[in-house]
């Protein structure tokens, strides 16, 4: 019995995002942006030796190798680029990929080839002024955070008690370092690029202030360790 010959059927094309873009921005992202860069956008302090403090769990000390790829040697998270941003923002990888591609400013046809002129080369003005707004956000949050904290454990115990100068900078400045965070949040592109120019260098030496006294709390805390180690007699 010969077998019934069925009418081709019609294939409706996908949209050009389905069937080029959408599945190709993979190889274009990963050719033009390291686990690093990414990082690095995103705010996260990465130090000379590549290490940062890991994202994806409360790290104190920088345990997290970044480069073109991640390793975190505390949680063990570990990827690509597209992984970073994947787990850092919630998304799947597709959703990863076209957020990084925004981002990093990476133009690709339907067979996934980069723009001629790859972002990681040379960043737009108007990606530097991400960059530099996501580092300024993060440096007034943890500044934030310590004026929270300073209000709350140098506040003077009795009346006549002498205010601690941590305690009195809390008072001063908490409410204006909110202000900036606020406009960082929820401000215009205009009015986000004029605190950057603004108050740019100020905010830098804010976060090297914080750096410096975390530096200090952990000499500090090095050394009351060494004194408390067995075989450590201070007398």
């Amino acid at each position: 019995m010969r077998p019934v010959r069925r009418a081709a059927e019609k294939v409706t094309p996908l949209p050009d995002f389905q069937k080029g873009n959408g599945m190709n921005v993979f190889e274009s992202v990963k050719e033009n942006v390291t686990a690093r860069q990414a990082a690095e956008m995103y705010g996260i302090r990465v130090n000379r030796n590549g290490m940062a403090c890991c994202p994806f769990h409360d790290d104190k000390h920088p345990s997290m190798k970044v480069d073109k790829r991640f390793h975190c040697f505390g949680c063990q998270e570990d990827g690509d680029v597209i992984d970073f941003a994947a787990k850092l923002y919630g998304l799947n990888s597709l959703g990863a990929a076209v957020k990084l591609a925004a981002d990093f400013g990476i133009d690709y046809d339907s067979k996934g080839r980069a723009s001629p002129r790859p972002a990681k080369k040379k960043l737009s003005e108007e990606l530097r002024f991400k960059q530099a707004g996501l580092q300024c956000f993060r440096i007034l949050s943890d500044y934030n955070h310590l004026l929270e904290k300073w209000k709350t454990e140098y506040a003077p115990k009795e009346p006549e008690e002498e205010w601690h100068p941590l305690f009195v900078e809390a008072l001063q400045k908490q409410t204006y370092i909110e202000y900036l965070l606020d406009i960082l949040l929820t401000g215009t592109a205009e009015e986000k690029a004029e605190l950057i120019r603004g108050y740019g260098k100020e905010v830098m030496r804010i976060g090297e202030r914080i750096s410096g006294l975390a530096a200090c709390r952990k000499a500090s805390r090095d050394e009351r360790s060494g004194y408390a180690r067995p075989g450590n007699d201070s007398r």
